[in-house]
């Protein structure tokens, strides 16, 4: 997709002065836009005589960027993630590695059973790179200070009851309402209550970029500490992709045996809590593409709410506990 007059302007603009710390003679030759994600940032390609990179847009910042910030420990820990060539962040400016277009999801359309697993096997190993980080050193950076605890959790079933129950089911109901959020409540506390690591955030099978066989970690800057269940959870729970069940669990037990020395967990505690994980994860995703069709009139996501609803009443079954917020939900989501 060409972009506008003026955005291109703005980027030759800003690309001649990262010359300077580059090759004098590399020249722009073409700029296109590209595919955005979820959020306001806007990305182009940035094609050279010599080689191409990613623009990235944003609203302008300080010097107290967290892309930035997090991209610089990630990448000092030896963690997968693009390099930043340049920056000015006073007009929202990042350069960045052009890391293509190949995510894992789209590798994964040609993949047989045995495939997948080593992809996703793969996928695993980058992310235990970031929960082994050392605490010390992490709690050094002086860059993560937020956690999944009680409050964060709660938040986000809570924005999911707002976008998806009252805004996109249409409910109004102010006590059903209420009462799902404190069903949630017990879900919350057991997923706060246990050891953290440095959490991705958001790591799933678009987030994870395949350059030359390689695989290169995106979307990061919102990492904060949370227990290891989340990460899984979103990689392989996440709401784009369904994930061979057989492989779903062979991984599960791989990542736990990686793992199980700094978790302090048996394997059935460790999936109980990953099984809430994913209840609130897939949740808390749906929230968000409802609040993304109801802010932005953006439709994309709509298609996958169904696919994450049908993982959740799957969850749901797993355990009596969950009866209450089921029938609550798929009532409304079935009724409606």
């Amino acid at each position: 997709m060409k972009p506008e007059v003026s955005e291109r302007l703005f980027i030759e603009e800003l690309f001649k002065k990262s010359k300077s710390s580059m090759d004098e003679d590399i020249s722009i030759e073409n700029i296109d836009r590209l595919t955005g994600d979820a959020s306001t940032r806007r990305y182009y390609r940035v094609y050279t005589n010599k080689v191409s990179f990613v623009v990235c847009l944003d609203n302008p910042s300080d010097e107290d960027n967290s892309f930035v910030k997090v991209q610089k420990f990630l990448e000092s820990k030896s963690v997968s993630v693009p390099k930043i060539y340049d920056k000015d962040l006073s007009k929202g400016y990042l350069l960045e590695e052009d890391l293509g277009d190949i995510t894992l999801l789209s590798l994964l359309s040609n993949c047989n059973i045995e495939q997948e697993y080593t992809l996703y096997k793969s996928a695993i190993d980058e992310l235990i790179s970031i929960h082994q980080l050392n605490k010390d050193e992490v709690d050094n950076s002086n860059i993560f200070h937020e956690s999944f605890d009680y409050e964060k959790l709660k938040f986000e079933i809570n924005f999911t009851i707002k976008y998806f129950i009252k805004f996109y089911l249409g409910c109004e109901d102010q006590h059903i309402l209420d009462k799902l959020s404190d069903l949630f409540g017990p879900l919350c506390v057991r997923l706060s209550s246990e050891k953290m690591v440095l959490t991705h955030r958001d790591y799933h099978s678009r987030n994870i970029m395949m350059l030359d066989k390689k695989m290169k970690i995106i979307d990061f800057q919102d990492a904060r500490w949370g227990i290891p269940q989340y990460d899984l959870a979103s990689l392989l729970d996440d709401c784009y992709y369904d994930l061979d069940p057989v492989n779903r669990v062979k991984l599960k037990q791989y990542y736990f045996d990686k793992v199980s020395n700094f978790i302090e967990q048996d394997f059935d505690k460790f999936n109980d809590l990953y099984i809430d994980m994913a209840i609130q994860r897939v949740f808390k995703a749906v929230g968000s593409f409802c609040y993304i069709y109801h802010n932005r009139k953006d439709e994309r996501y709509l298609k996958y709410i169904g696919f994450a609803l049908e993982k959740l009443r799957k969850y749901f079954l797993t355990n009596e506990k969950y009866n209450e917020i089921r029938k609550i939900i798929f009532g409304l989501y079935y009724e409606s």
